[in-house]
Protein backbone atom coordinates (compact mmCIF):
# COMPACT_ATOMS: atom_id res chain seq x y z
CA UNK A 1 0.00 0.00 0.00
CA UNK A 2 1.47 3.33 -1.08
CA UNK A 3 1.50 6.07 1.47
CA UNK A 4 0.74 9.41 -0.21
CA UNK A 5 3.40 12.04 0.27
CA UNK A 6 2.60 15.01 2.48
CA UNK A 7 1.76 17.92 0.20
CA UNK A 8 2.15 20.67 2.81
CA UNK A 9 -1.56 21.48 2.69
CA UNK A 10 -3.49 21.44 5.94
CA UNK A 11 -5.69 18.41 6.56
CA UNK A 12 -7.46 19.91 9.54
CA UNK A 13 -10.58 20.89 7.62
CA UNK A 14 -11.74 24.49 7.50
CA UNK A 15 -9.96 25.40 10.75
CA UNK A 16 -6.71 24.01 9.44
CA UNK A 17 -6.96 26.41 6.51
CA UNK A 18 -6.05 29.21 8.88
CA UNK A 19 -2.44 28.03 8.65
CA UNK A 20 0.05 30.91 8.70
CA UNK A 21 -2.68 33.51 8.93
CA UNK A 22 -2.74 33.28 12.73
CA UNK A 23 -0.06 35.98 13.13
CA UNK A 24 -1.94 38.35 10.81
CA UNK A 25 -5.18 37.70 12.69
CA UNK A 26 -3.37 38.39 15.97
CA UNK A 27 -2.00 41.71 14.63
CA UNK A 28 -5.47 42.78 13.50
CA UNK A 29 -6.89 41.97 16.93
CA UNK A 30 -4.09 43.96 18.60
CA UNK A 31 -4.71 46.95 16.30
CA UNK A 32 -8.45 46.86 16.95
CA UNK A 33 -7.84 46.55 20.66
CA UNK A 34 -5.48 49.53 20.64
CA UNK A 35 -8.03 51.64 18.75
CA UNK A 36 -10.78 50.48 21.11
CA UNK A 37 -8.89 51.41 24.28
CA UNK A 38 -7.49 54.67 22.90
CA UNK A 39 -11.05 55.92 22.40
CA UNK A 40 -12.36 54.97 25.85
CA UNK A 41 -14.12 57.76 27.73
CA UNK A 42 -15.49 57.77 31.27
CA UNK A 43 -19.26 58.12 31.14
CA UNK A 44 -21.91 59.40 33.54
CA UNK A 45 -21.95 56.39 35.86
CA UNK A 46 -18.19 55.84 35.70
CA UNK A 47 -18.51 53.17 33.02
CA UNK A 48 -15.85 53.31 30.32
CA UNK A 49 -17.36 53.95 26.86
CA UNK A 50 -15.79 53.62 23.44
CA UNK A 51 -16.75 56.82 21.53
CA UNK A 52 -15.15 58.11 18.33
CA UNK A 53 -17.92 60.55 17.30
CA UNK A 54 -17.64 64.29 17.95
CA UNK A 55 -20.47 65.81 20.05
CA UNK A 56 -21.35 68.42 17.41
CA UNK A 57 -21.52 65.75 14.69
CA UNK A 58 -23.63 63.54 16.94
CA UNK A 59 -26.14 66.34 17.58
CA UNK A 60 -26.31 67.17 13.85
CA UNK A 61 -27.00 63.50 13.05
CA UNK A 62 -29.64 63.45 15.78
CA UNK A 63 -31.50 66.37 14.25
CA UNK A 64 -31.31 64.90 10.74
CA UNK A 65 -32.63 61.55 11.96
CA UNK A 66 -35.39 63.27 13.96
CA UNK A 67 -36.66 65.18 10.95
CA UNK A 68 -36.59 61.99 8.87
CA UNK A 69 -38.67 60.16 11.46
CA UNK A 70 -41.19 62.99 11.72
CA UNK A 71 -41.56 63.34 7.96
CA UNK A 72 -44.75 61.65 6.87
CA UNK A 73 -45.76 60.80 10.44
CA UNK A 74 -49.01 62.13 11.94
CA UNK A 75 -47.61 64.63 14.47
CA UNK A 76 -50.17 66.04 16.88
CA UNK A 77 -50.47 69.85 16.77
CA UNK A 78 -47.18 70.14 14.86
CA UNK A 79 -45.80 73.48 13.77
CA UNK A 80 -48.02 74.91 11.05
CA UNK A 81 -50.80 72.37 11.69
CA UNK A 82 -54.11 73.56 10.24
CA UNK A 83 -56.17 71.82 12.92
CA UNK A 84 -55.59 70.71 16.49
CA UNK A 85 -58.38 69.44 18.74
CA UNK A 86 -58.60 70.59 22.35
CA UNK A 87 -57.86 67.04 23.53
CA UNK A 88 -54.78 66.75 21.28
CA UNK A 89 -53.56 70.18 22.36
CA UNK A 90 -53.88 69.21 26.03
CA UNK A 91 -51.92 66.01 25.44
CA UNK A 92 -49.13 67.81 23.56
CA UNK A 93 -48.99 70.51 26.26
CA UNK A 94 -48.67 67.84 28.96
CA UNK A 95 -45.87 66.02 27.12
CA UNK A 96 -44.02 69.31 26.57
CA UNK A 97 -44.51 70.37 30.19
CA UNK A 98 -43.10 67.03 31.40
CA UNK A 99 -40.26 67.36 28.90
CA UNK A 100 -39.45 70.88 30.03
CA UNK A 101 -39.30 69.81 33.67
CA UNK A 102 -36.94 66.97 32.72
CA UNK A 103 -34.86 69.39 30.62
CA UNK A 104 -34.46 71.73 33.59
CA UNK A 105 -33.63 68.75 35.80
CA UNK A 106 -30.90 67.70 33.35
CA UNK A 107 -29.40 71.19 33.38
CA UNK A 108 -29.49 71.27 37.19
CA UNK A 109 -28.07 67.77 37.45
CA UNK A 110 -25.09 68.52 35.22
CA UNK A 111 -24.52 71.83 37.03
CA UNK A 112 -24.49 69.79 40.26
CA UNK A 113 -21.66 67.71 38.83
CA UNK A 114 -23.65 64.69 37.68
CA UNK A 115 -24.19 63.15 41.13
CA UNK A 116 -26.37 60.03 41.00
CA UNK A 117 -28.35 60.77 44.17
CA UNK A 118 -30.91 58.01 43.48
CA UNK A 119 -28.24 55.39 44.11
CA UNK A 120 -26.71 57.22 47.06
CA UNK A 121 -23.72 58.63 45.17
CA UNK A 122 -22.61 61.90 46.76
CA UNK A 123 -19.52 62.37 44.58
CA UNK A 124 -19.58 64.74 41.58
CA UNK A 125 -18.29 63.17 38.38
CA UNK A 126 -19.34 64.67 35.08
CA UNK A 127 -18.53 62.47 32.07
CA UNK A 128 -15.39 63.05 30.03
CA UNK A 129 -17.33 65.09 27.46
CA UNK A 130 -18.69 67.50 30.08
CA UNK A 131 -22.24 68.96 30.28
CA UNK A 132 -24.52 68.27 27.31
CA UNK A 133 -27.99 69.50 28.28
CA UNK A 134 -27.08 73.13 27.61
CA UNK A 135 -25.87 72.19 24.11
CA UNK A 136 -29.10 70.43 23.14
CA UNK A 137 -31.83 72.03 21.01
CA UNK A 138 -34.68 70.46 22.93
CA UNK A 139 -37.87 69.49 21.08
CA UNK A 140 -40.84 67.44 22.28
CA UNK A 141 -43.48 66.05 19.93
CA UNK A 142 -46.26 63.45 20.01
CA UNK A 143 -46.66 60.97 17.14
CA UNK A 144 -50.21 59.69 16.71
CA UNK A 145 -49.71 55.93 16.50
CA UNK A 146 -51.79 53.80 18.86
CA UNK A 147 -50.04 50.58 17.81
CA UNK A 148 -46.56 51.73 18.81
CA UNK A 149 -45.88 51.70 22.55
CA UNK A 150 -42.62 53.58 22.44
CA UNK A 151 -40.77 56.87 22.78
CA UNK A 152 -37.28 58.00 21.83
CA UNK A 153 -34.77 60.78 22.39
CA UNK A 154 -32.08 61.42 19.81
CA UNK A 155 -28.76 63.22 20.35
CA UNK A 156 -29.47 66.92 20.68
CA UNK A 157 -32.56 66.50 22.88
CA UNK A 158 -34.96 65.62 20.07
CA UNK A 159 -37.72 63.70 21.83
CA UNK A 160 -40.87 62.04 20.49
CA UNK A 161 -43.59 60.09 22.27
CA UNK A 162 -45.88 57.66 20.42
CA UNK A 163 -49.48 57.79 21.57
CA UNK A 164 -49.44 54.00 21.95
CA UNK A 165 -47.25 54.30 25.07
CA UNK A 166 -49.83 56.36 26.97
CA UNK A 167 -51.96 53.45 28.30
CA UNK A 168 -48.79 51.91 29.77
CA UNK A 169 -47.47 55.22 31.13
CA UNK A 170 -50.93 55.72 32.68
CA UNK A 171 -50.14 59.09 34.29
CA UNK A 172 -47.69 62.01 34.26
CA UNK A 173 -45.23 60.20 36.56
CA UNK A 174 -45.22 57.12 34.33
CA UNK A 175 -44.73 59.25 31.22
CA UNK A 176 -41.88 61.09 32.96
CA UNK A 177 -40.27 57.71 33.64
CA UNK A 178 -40.50 56.79 29.95
CA UNK A 179 -39.22 60.16 28.73
CA UNK A 180 -36.53 60.38 31.41
CA UNK A 181 -35.19 56.98 30.35
CA UNK A 182 -34.99 58.07 26.70
CA UNK A 183 -33.33 61.39 27.62
CA UNK A 184 -30.87 59.36 29.69
CA UNK A 185 -29.75 57.59 26.50
CA UNK A 186 -29.05 60.96 24.84
CA UNK A 187 -27.18 62.43 27.82
CA UNK A 188 -25.08 59.27 28.19
CA UNK A 189 -24.26 59.35 24.44
CA UNK A 190 -25.39 55.78 23.92
CA UNK A 191 -26.09 56.43 20.24
CA UNK A 192 -22.53 57.57 19.64
CA UNK A 193 -21.25 54.59 21.61
CA UNK A 194 -23.23 52.16 19.46
CA UNK A 195 -22.04 53.86 16.26
CA UNK A 196 -18.43 53.60 17.45
CA UNK A 197 -18.83 49.93 18.33
CA UNK A 198 -20.30 49.24 14.90
CA UNK A 199 -17.29 50.99 13.31
CA UNK A 200 -14.93 48.63 15.12
CA UNK A 201 -16.97 45.56 14.16
CA UNK A 202 -17.21 46.64 10.53
CA UNK A 203 -13.48 47.32 10.36
CA UNK A 204 -12.80 43.92 11.90
CA UNK A 205 -15.05 42.15 9.40
CA UNK A 206 -13.46 43.99 6.47
CA UNK A 207 -10.01 43.04 7.74
CA UNK A 208 -11.11 39.44 8.24
CA UNK A 209 -12.52 39.39 4.72
CA UNK A 210 -9.14 40.50 3.37
CA UNK A 211 -7.29 37.85 5.39
CA UNK A 212 -9.64 34.98 4.57
CA UNK A 213 -10.73 36.12 1.11
CA UNK A 214 -8.86 33.40 -0.78
CA UNK A 215 -10.42 30.57 1.21
CA UNK A 216 -13.28 28.44 0.03
CA UNK A 217 -16.77 29.87 0.28
CA UNK A 218 -17.72 27.45 3.06
CA UNK A 219 -14.70 28.35 5.15
CA UNK A 220 -15.26 32.08 4.63
CA UNK A 221 -18.86 31.76 5.79
CA UNK A 222 -17.81 29.81 8.87
CA UNK A 223 -15.10 32.30 9.88
CA UNK A 224 -17.13 35.46 9.14
CA UNK A 225 -20.20 33.97 10.79
CA UNK A 226 -18.22 33.14 13.92
CA UNK A 227 -16.78 36.66 14.01
CA UNK A 228 -20.21 38.24 13.57
CA UNK A 229 -21.88 36.07 16.20
CA UNK A 230 -19.03 36.59 18.63
CA UNK A 231 -19.22 40.37 18.25
CA UNK A 232 -23.00 40.41 18.60
CA UNK A 233 -23.25 38.17 21.67
CA UNK A 234 -19.94 39.06 23.28
CA UNK A 235 -19.83 42.83 22.78
CA UNK A 236 -22.85 44.58 21.26
CA UNK A 237 -25.65 42.86 23.19
CA UNK A 238 -24.06 43.17 26.64
CA UNK A 239 -23.31 46.84 25.94
CA UNK A 240 -26.90 47.42 24.82
CA UNK A 241 -28.21 45.87 28.03
CA UNK A 242 -25.84 47.93 30.18
CA UNK A 243 -26.94 51.05 28.30
CA UNK A 244 -30.60 50.31 29.03
CA UNK A 245 -29.92 49.79 32.73
CA UNK A 246 -27.82 52.96 32.80
CA UNK A 247 -30.57 54.99 31.10
CA UNK A 248 -33.07 53.63 33.64
CA UNK A 249 -31.08 55.08 36.55
CA UNK A 250 -30.36 58.37 34.76
CA UNK A 251 -34.07 58.69 34.01
CA UNK A 252 -34.87 58.02 37.66
CA UNK A 253 -32.39 60.74 38.66
CA UNK A 254 -34.07 63.22 36.33
CA UNK A 255 -37.53 62.24 37.61
CA UNK A 256 -36.54 62.88 41.21
CA UNK A 257 -34.89 66.20 40.41
CA UNK A 258 -38.02 67.24 38.47
CA UNK A 259 -40.18 66.17 41.45
CA UNK A 260 -42.00 63.32 39.71
CA UNK A 261 -43.00 60.41 41.93
CA UNK A 262 -40.24 57.75 41.61
CA UNK A 263 -42.58 55.06 43.00
CA UNK A 264 -44.24 54.91 39.57
CA UNK A 265 -41.16 53.42 37.86
CA UNK A 266 -41.46 49.77 39.01
CA UNK A 267 -45.21 49.94 38.41
CA UNK A 268 -44.58 51.17 34.86
CA UNK A 269 -42.31 48.23 34.08
CA UNK A 270 -44.75 45.77 35.57
CA UNK A 271 -47.33 47.19 33.16
CA UNK A 272 -44.81 46.97 30.32
CA UNK A 273 -44.38 43.28 31.13
CA UNK A 274 -47.79 42.70 29.54
CA UNK A 275 -46.63 44.24 26.26
CA UNK A 276 -46.10 41.72 23.46
CA UNK A 277 -45.68 37.97 23.51
CA UNK A 278 -43.17 37.21 26.25
CA UNK A 279 -43.34 33.49 25.43
CA UNK A 280 -41.51 34.18 22.20
CA UNK A 281 -38.88 36.41 23.83
CA UNK A 282 -35.23 35.38 23.38
CA UNK A 283 -33.06 34.32 26.35
CA UNK A 284 -31.91 37.34 28.37
CA UNK A 285 -28.27 36.95 27.21
CA UNK A 286 -29.47 37.30 23.58
CA UNK A 287 -31.64 40.33 24.27
CA UNK A 288 -30.63 43.96 23.90
CA UNK A 289 -32.90 44.95 26.80
CA UNK A 290 -33.16 43.59 30.33
CA UNK A 291 -36.57 41.97 30.71
CA UNK A 292 -39.33 44.11 32.23
CA UNK A 293 -39.47 42.10 35.47
CA UNK A 294 -35.74 42.58 36.02
CA UNK A 295 -36.08 46.30 35.38
CA UNK A 296 -38.97 46.60 37.83
CA UNK A 297 -36.89 44.77 40.45
CA UNK A 298 -33.91 47.10 39.84
CA UNK A 299 -36.15 50.11 40.43
CA UNK A 300 -37.57 48.55 43.59
CA UNK A 301 -34.02 48.03 44.87
CA UNK A 302 -33.16 51.69 44.20
CA UNK A 303 -36.46 53.00 45.58
CA UNK A 304 -35.52 53.69 49.24
CA UNK A 305 -32.58 55.86 48.14
CA UNK A 306 -34.63 57.50 45.37
CA UNK A 307 -37.43 58.37 47.81
CA UNK A 308 -34.91 59.85 50.24
CA UNK A 309 -33.44 61.98 47.42
CA UNK A 310 -36.96 63.07 46.38
CA UNK A 311 -37.89 64.09 49.91
CA UNK A 312 -34.67 66.07 50.34
CA UNK A 313 -35.47 68.11 47.23
CA UNK A 314 -39.25 68.10 46.88
CA UNK A 315 -40.66 67.42 50.35
CA UNK A 316 -43.00 64.64 51.39
CA UNK A 317 -44.29 62.29 48.74
CA UNK A 318 -48.04 62.53 48.08
CA UNK A 319 -50.22 59.61 49.22
CA UNK A 320 -50.98 57.06 46.50
CA UNK A 321 -54.41 55.70 45.65
CA UNK A 322 -53.09 52.29 44.54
Amino acid sequence: MRIPMYSGRSRGGPLGALGGRVLLVFLIIVALGAWWFSNQKTGITGRRQMITVDVADEIAMGREAYMQVLTGQPILCFKGATSCSIQDAQLVDEVREIGDRLRKAALEWEKDGGRMSVVGDTASHLPAWGPLADKFNWEFNVIEDEKTANAFALPGGYVAVYSGILPYAKNADGLAAVMGHEIGHALARHGAERMSQQQVMQFGQVAAGAVFGDMGVGTQRMVMGALGAGAEVGVLLPYARSQESEADMIGLELMVRACFDPRETPLLWKRMETLGDTKGAPPSFLSTHPDSAARAKAFETAMPTAIKAYQAKCGALPPRAD
